[in-house]
């Protein structure tokens, strides 16, 4: 959205777009899981247009493709190649999710980026990032937040005396309902034994510092 009301913003994309690039240029497989706030928040959104929540989740995820096929655009434009799977059939525009398709395209070296969450209404973006994770068997996930360098006891924004967590387990953010991720998707990298490294985006090279093993962010583990 960067400094726009909605929608998308060529900025921020062409800047994200250029951190995946140089990541992927490290020889790491990359997938990428896409939100669509920037078009449709969902109960917010809906709640005001009479929507059920259904409908409502229904078209943050189509807003998802959108952003997706935005992202897929800028990366080609880099000469990066990647894909775009959906969990919502679209066969004009995106290829479905098909596990094995994807985790063979992360074989080749491509990008893949994951649209439409799960597919499902009800669950997160976070939930689908946890859950696609864990099927093409990734070794962490990374969630970039917008302003915000890791995991805080509060809101940094709205409280000073919020204290930043260097590291914390997946159990602590639950109990202590940190709202940095949903317990489903929480849960999901627990039992499965995916780290999570929460990190600003707006810092450069941010991806690469995190897998260069530098210590950015907050680490979610055991």
């Amino acid at each position: 959205m960067g400094s726009q009301d909605f929608g998308i913003d060529p900025v921020p994309v062409e800047k994200i777009s250029m951190e995946i690039k140089k990541a992927s240029e490290m020889g790491v497989q990359i997938a990428v899981v896409v939100g669509g706030g920037n078009i449709f928040r969902g109960m917010k959104n809906s709640k005001k247009l009479g929507m059920d929540q259904a409908s409502g989740d229904y078209v943050g995820m189509l807003a998802t493709v959108m952003n997706a096929i935005a992202l897929q655009s800028e990366l080609r434009k880099l000469g990066v190649s990647c894909r775009v799977q959906s969990a919502i059939t679209m066969s004009k525009i995106a290829e479905p999710y098909i596990r094995f398709r994807a985790i063979r395209h992360l074989e080749k070296g491509r990008v893949v980026i994951f649209a439409a969450g799960t597919g499902n209404p009800f669950f997160t973006t976070d939930t689908a990032a946890a859950l696609r994770a864990a099927e093409i068997d990734a070794k962490a996930m990374l969630m970039a937040k917008n302003g915000v360098d890791g995991i805080y006891s509060d809101d940094p924004k709205t409280n000073p005396s919020a204290t930043k967590y260097d590291k914390i387990s997946y159990d602590e953010i639950i109990v202590k309902n940190l709202k940095v991720m949903d317990t489903t998707a929480c849960a999901l990298c627990k039992q499965n034994n995916i780290p999570v490294v929460v990190f600003d985006f707006d810092e450069k090279d941010s991806i690469i510092k995190v897998l260069n093993g530098e210590n950015i962010g907050t680490y979610v583990g055991e």
